[in-house]
């Protein structure tokens, strides 16, 4: 689905690999060999997509709208490095982490090589309001990750929390993709608050989704089965089961998570009555919520190919298996 999502976009998602490549190369040759690796293990470039699909709803595909493309996708690649030595992660999509090749130091380095070769590129091009958006962004990724290690700590979240988490987790960097490519469109105030809110809605969805790839035994993300419970990250699905529970069975199951994360019998009995409780449907049901959200704020503008493949793009989000 994701090919005919891109048939608007086509020609400028591949100028725009090309220009990306050239933006991270350095004189370091191993800085250029990691790099190198990064772009092999490319997953469905999503942000990209986001941003020109925006440009292209709210006004003309630029110049501003490539250097966009390019600093979302400089900041998504940081964060993704950073976030594997974080978690001490072997792994991401099927392909061995930096920190696992080449060791924690030298995955940090290249994070931070890439956060600051966005904020050269928008200065250089004095793409200030691009600056400010992707800034607010980082800011908030960082304060929804801290949120979520406190709370794994004291494995007392509730729903809002979670939201919250999600929202500055994901769904800002979503959000960013979208205020930057109406910007990069030169859209006015009020069109740039829109696509705002779309963003936010599909990274909502979208985070919901990559939520319930947990919960299955079998699936393609290349993420191992009941892994957010081995890291005590607890999810919406799980946080319906607590709310629901009786004293006692609340205490059973907050103890599985916290001293039992790892035992797989134990693991799967909560599995199976996060199932019972109704958990799974009951998150899908928040995740679609966000979906129609996202899917309404199109209806302010032109039925035309940009707003198809976002349409496209929402229900792509919320059914894909990966």
């Amino acid at each position: 689905m994701l090919h005919i999502i891109r048939e608007p976009i086509a020609s400028d998602l591949d100028a725009f690999q090309k220009h990306f490549r050239r933006s991270i190369k350095s004189k370091v040759p191993l800085l250029n060999v990691i790099t190198a690796y990064l772009l092999k293990s490319k997953g469905k470039q999503m942000r990209p997509m986001l941003v020109f699909l925006t440009a292209l709803l709210t006004g003309r595909i630029n110049d501003k709208t490539h250097r966009a493309a390019a600093l979302i996708e400089l900041l998504h690649t940081a964060t993704l490095v950073h976030d594997d030595v974080v978690d001490e992660a072997d792994k991401r999509r099927g392909f061995f982490s930096i920190n696992a090749l080449w060791k924690n130091k030298a995955a940090v380095l290249v994070g931070d090589y890439l956060l600051s070769k966005g904020m050269l590129i928008a200065l250089e091009n004095k793409d200030f309001d691009m600056l400010e958006i992707i800034s607010g962004a980082v800011a908030k990724m960082s304060e929804g990750e801290l949120l979520q290690m406190e709370k794994a700590r004291k494995l007392n979240i509730d729903e809002e929390t979670y939201m919250t988490i999600i929202k500055n987790k994901t769904a800002s960097l979503f959000s960013a993709c979208c205020a930057c490519g109406a910007a990069s469109a030169r859209a006015d105030e009020k069109t740039i608050k829109i696509m705002t809110a779309f963003g936010e809605n599909l990274g909502m969805a979208f985070q919901m989704k990559d939520d319930l790839f947990d919960y299955q035994k079998f699936n393609n993300t290349g993420k191992p089965h009941s892994n957010d419970i081995k890291e005590k990250k607890i999810t919406l699905p799980i946080i319906y089961l607590l709310k629901n529970a009786s004293g006692l069975e609340k205490r059973k199951y907050i103890n599985i998570i916290k001293n039992h994360n790892t035992h797989p019998a134990k693991v799967e009995l909560l599995l199976s009555k996060v199932y019972e409780s109704g958990g799974i449907q009951y998150a899908e049901n928040k995740m679609n919520d966000y979906a129609v959200k996202a899917m309404t704020l199109l209806n302010h503008f032109e039925d035309n190919d940009a707003s198809k493949s976002l349409k496209k793009l929402i229900k792509f989000t919320i059914e894909r298996n990966k």
